[in-house]
């Protein structure tokens, strides 16, 4: 369980970050469900991506560093992808 801990913290805060976005950003909003949807997978992604890049968002122990490195990682992740996804979106809208 110590080692989905981490993971669980990035999708969380993906979902937030997603959410969180659409909020600054309300001509990329994809609802409620679309922005938790894509938060989720950007959290995870995003977390995935530091972890490659060398940045330790909880490998093995739970301190305050790795979990403010999952949420930092889930969150921006999260509103990265949710921005990308909605900024699609919009372009798809624009061309039909």
């Amino acid at each position: 369980m110590e080692n989905a801990l981490p993971l669980i913290v990035q999708l969380i805060s993906g979902a937030l970050g997603g959410n969180g976005a659409a909020k600054l950003f309300k001509n990329l909003d994809l609802g409620m469900v679309g922005n938790s949807i894509a938060g989720i997978l950007g959290g995870g992604l995003g977390g995935q991506v530091l972890g490659m890049l060398g940045m330790d968002l909880g490998g093995g122990g739970m301190d305050i560093g790795s979990i403010i490195g999952s949420i930092a990682g889930g969150g921006v992740g999260g509103g990265i992808l949710m921005a990308i996804v909605g900024a699609v979106k919009n372009m798809m809208n624009k061309k039909a």
